[in-house]
């Protein structure tokens, strides 16, 4: 994997590394950018369209380099395999039946060994995807991915492609490449469970038949000692977020990054009507210790041979929650002479071999890839 950074995150320096990549004995080229860049459909998309070969990737509020995290930049990753890239468009689309989308446009998958799955992270539907995925492939091979978008919370085209920058989409890469994978989040229970009694996709409307954010607010100002209300509500629930159980698999975090008009609570990714949750917290060292039980995992799942790059999915309201001790975190997923990239996400995709495949909040997933 050749790799090349930008930190000033201009559309000139963008041209240039895509640019001088492309002119390199590769077969793809794999791009996280920061949001902070300002990247426009009209500024990017004849450059992206230019390309002879496979693109992909996304815009995150913020990427990883090695120990660094850039808030302005971009990162162009060229590789040495020719992946299959499969879009799939209406993530949002309440009457989409995603396992009939994914059959049509995903061919038969013969030696793949890793799908890298990247969304729009305000997208409505993106379990349903997810589960469409499961259904259909199952534990084949592994995933690994996150949601792309802004932290300003406004959709809008996040993800690189053949065809431009897209929104309310997503990119079903599959590709030969071999990978080991660790997922883990470190937080706890404090209250719960809660039957979540009406939801619509992303939002949940009541829990035990009381206004979700009645209930919410009640629990998370009793622990916090402080006052909950919509205008503070994000600055305050980054620290509280849901805990959906698994069977036998790491909790499913679910992040409410709103409170709406009507007393409901708007999360990132879905979460059913008739599920349990609890409500959850944290602290930096458990959350640092997650991450660093996440790259154990990863280092046991894959085997010692031939070159590594880690890349790593990061929430970033992990960023938020651990501020100036999210350098712990990078310090504690360090491998020596494994180059490190990865993305602050709106939401992470990933399985582990043996687990369900889901779409996290909250959660380090980390992989190790291996050419």
């Amino acid at each position: 994997m050749l790799i090349e950074t930008d930190t000033t995150g201009t559309v000139t320096a963008f041209e240039k590394l895509f640019t001088s990549l492309s002119k390199q004995k590769i077969q793809a080229l794999f791009i996280l950018a920061c949001d902070g860049n300002g990247f426009t459909s009209g500024a990017i998309n004849p450059i992206l369209k230019s390309s002879q070969i496979p693109v992909f990737g996304g815009i995150f509020p913020q990427i990883i380099y090695g120990h660094d995290k850039l808030e302005k930049g971009t990162i162009i990753a060229g590789l040495n395999f020719k992946p299959n890239i499969a879009i799939i468009p209406n993530l949002s689309d309440i009457n989409e039946d995603y396992e009939e989308v994914i059959d049509e446009n995903i061919p038969d998958l013969i030696d793949i060994k890793t799908m890298f799955v990247f969304v729009d992270g305000f997208s409505k539907r993106i379990s349903a995807l997810i589960d469409g995925l499961f259904n259909i492939f199952g534990l084949e091979f592994n995933y690994i991915g996150g949601g792309a978008g802004s932290l300003s919370f406004e959709q809008k085209p996040c993800l690189f492609s053949n065809e431009g920058l897209i929104a309310d989409s997503a990119l079903l890469v599959s590709s030969e490449i071999e990978s080991g994978i660790g997922v883990s989040h470190g937080w706890k229970k404090i209250s719960g469970p809660f039957k979540v009694t009406e939801s619509d996709r992303n939002i949940i409307k009541t829990l035990d038949w009381k206004p979700a954010f009645q209930v919410y607010r009640g629990i998370v100002e009793d622990h916090s000692r402080l006052k909950l209300n919509r205008n503070n509500f994000f600055d305050i629930a980054k620290s509280y977020p849901f805990g959906i159980a698994k069977l036998g698999a790491e909790t499913i975090v679910r992040d409410p990054f709103q409170a709406g008009e009507d007393n409901s609570l708007i999360c990132i990714g879905e979460v059913p009507e008739g599920s349990f949750l609890d409500i959850l917290t944290g602290d930096n060292s458990s959350l640092i210790a997650a991450a660093r039980n996440a790259l154990i995992t990863a280092k046991e799942s894959c085997n010692n041979t031939g070159d590594k790059t880690i890349l790593f999915m990061d929430c970033i309201s992990r960023v938020l929650y651990l501020e100036d001790d999210f350098k712990d975190e990078l310090n504690a997923i360090d491998i020596e002479n494994i180059p490190m990239i990865g993305a602050l996400t709106i939401g992470e995709i990933a399985n582990s071999g043996r687990d369900y495949l889901e779409f996290y909040n909250k959660t380090a997933v980390i992989g190790i890839l291996q050419e």
